[in-house]
């Protein structure tokens, strides 16, 4: 008998009023939120916290593209200065860095190996925490008149000439740091010890490959971060020369430090992405992912490769000529894997049994605005080129074509793919499939555009440009509100499914995996029957196809 087939007798035996014993009803009240060990409960926390980030982080954008629809700007630079920079701390390290990890990841990655929990509960807890403390620090320097350095930080004009609050959003990324860390730890250690019988490494999902390859990016990488903003706060209180030429220290050197961390903080923010695409393909198509232990390798290819490439941002800043040639071989190295993985999610697309659901819209979105995003980094990777194009809007247009575009179409799709499972609830199709168009056409509306502005010349971060820039930049700010409305109605139809959708059974795409071999929402301990795994990953025969 399957361990499906075991659920309906063993959840009825185990009812509160009449409804299923599950993580979302086991304990009512705040104070039972606020003090959970539960991972499931954990990655709901984040979800909220990290969701309203998000909303924050899109109306600094809205408010970037409206000043751009003219060339004269409609606010004074120094404004702007403080809205793009809000923008870029709010995205990336509140949003794009924990969105995949700690919603998805916290919640998926135990129920995936057949584990209970995390390793360790209150630690998880312990990182839900520091993201809001971090958080709380950034809110206030926001509401106190902002940031207006970039969300680089560079010095010396961070540590010495800037009049705004570089200490406490210092401080903020400073903790959030170590909401990273302990989420890092606790992946590393729950998939090495954790596993369900039978679960050996190459029977693991690819979704916990890459949380673990990303947990190894974090735990070596955030720390220097964390490194780099003391000296910051030291040099700004204290005076002491590290980074300002007036004192004796180096500005390079803090840009050294900064991507040391930044470079791989890309695959941070990315990797846990492509481990969901490598979940939406397999199920959507039915088929086991084509080379799958390469696949897996080209995950841990790119945590190692990703600490290698950080002095692609410095050719233009005084790093040597042939250094700048190393670091732009080994920019075109890092593509190898990437570039593997979108080859074997085609392959594995041929001769599927393909189904359009939203899940694998979202995956087929991923696949084309990553392959654009990765194909105009071999741009930057050129060491001729990159002189032209540095600091110009080709750039902005690149990184979000990677980080958004990459990272918001996997999130997107695996909370499609999982919603019914995180919920209960499923979501209306329709909608969903109509949204997800309306955001792949806005989102590339507004960036398409911004490769052109790059390559014309147009430098980022100016509140004024020149008239003959002004149709492509109403082009993109046409398109950014486009997006803007299919990420709300996303918004809209996930909270009205929390009422009023069809409740979802254990398995509703028909998938393969241990997390749909338990009921939706799953019970608090993860499975009412401890599972023991005798199949291979993507062994779709343990599955019926998708209901009809």
């Amino acid at each position: 008998m399957s361990l499906t087939a075991t659920l309906p007798a063993a959840n009825a035996a185990a009812q509160t009023n009449g409804e299923p014993l599950n993580y979302l009803n086991n304990g009512h009240g705040i104070r039972s939120w606020l003090l959970t060990k539960d991972h499931k409960r954990i990655a709901i926390l984040y979800l909220i916290s990290v969701s309203i980030f998000f909303v924050i982080g899109g109306i600094f954008a809205l408010l970037v593209r409206i000043n751009l629809l003219s060339p004269n700007g409609l606010f004074e630079p120094d404004t702007y200065n403080r809205i793009f920079t809000a923008h870029g701390i709010v995205m990336v390290f509140f949003f794009l860095v924990p969105a995949v990890p700690a919603i998805l990841g916290n919640f998926l990655l135990p129920i995936m190996i057949g584990a209970k929990d995390m390793a360790f509960p209150k630690i998880n807890l312990l990182s839900w925490y520091c993201y809001i403390i971090g958080a709380a620090f950034a809110l206030t320097a926001l509401v106190a008149g902002g940031v207006d350095t970039g969300w680089t930080f560079y010095t010396p004009y961070s540590t010495t000439y800037s009049n705004s609050n570089v200490l406490l959003t210092g401080i903020g990324i400073f903790i959030v740091g170590f909401s990273s860390i302990l989420t890092g730890i606790n992946f590393i250690v729950t998939v090495h010890t954790m596993r369900a019988p039978g679960m050996t490494w190459f029977r693991l999902p690819l979704f916990v490959w890459a949380h673990y390859a990303t947990a190894l990016v974090i735990m070596l990488g955030t720390p220097v971060l964390a490194i780099t903003v003391a000296l910051m706060a030291l040099e700004r209180i204290a005076h002491v020369g590290i980074f300002d030429p007036a004192l004796g220290g180096d500005p390079v050197l803090f840009q050294h430090m900064f991507w040391f961390y930044s470079h791989p903080a890309v695959y941070i923010m990315v990797l846990p992405a492509m481990g969901v695409v490598s979940e939406l393909i397999a199920n959507m198509s039915r088929k086991r992912i084509f080379g799958y232990k390469i696949v897996a390798m080209s995950s841990l290819a790119i945590a190692v490769f990703g600490f290698l490439v950080w002095g692609h941002h410095l050719f233009v800043a005084t790093q040597s000529v042939y250094l700048g040639i190393i670091f732009s071989f080994l920019s075109y190295v890092v593509a190898i894997p990437s570039a593997i993985k979108v080859f074997n999610w085609t392959a594995t697309l041929f001769k599927g049994s393909i189904s359009f659901d939203t899940p694998m819209l979202y995956g087929l979105g991923f696949i084309g605005l990553f392959l654009i995003g990765g194909m105009t980094g071999l741009f930057t990777a050129a060491l001729g080129l990159d002189v032209h194009i540095t600091d110009t809007y080709f750039v902005v247009a690149h990184f979000h074509y990677v980080m958004v575009g990459g990272s918001l179409m996997g999130f997107l799709g695996g909370m499609h793919l999982w919603w019914g499972k995180i919920t209960g609830r499923m979501y209306p199709e329709s909608w969903a499939r109509a949204a997800m168009v309306i955001q792949f056409i806005g989102f590339n509306l507004t960036f398409f555009p911004q490769f052109l502005l790059g390559y014309l010349g147009m430098p980022r971060r100016y509140a004024s440009y020149p008239p003959e820039f002004q149709v492509l930049h109403v082009l993109s700010t046409a398109g950014a509100t486009i997006l803007g409305i299919g990420l709300l109605i996303t918004i809209i139809y996930f909270i009205w499914s929390l009422k009023k959708g069809q409740r979802a059974p254990a398995n509703p795409w028909g998938a393969a995996g241990l997390e749909w071999h338990t009921s939706s929402p799953p019970p608090t301990e993860n499975f009412l029957v401890a599972p023991v795994v005798t199949w291979e990953a993507y062994d779709f025969t343990q599955t019926e196809p998708k209901a009809q």
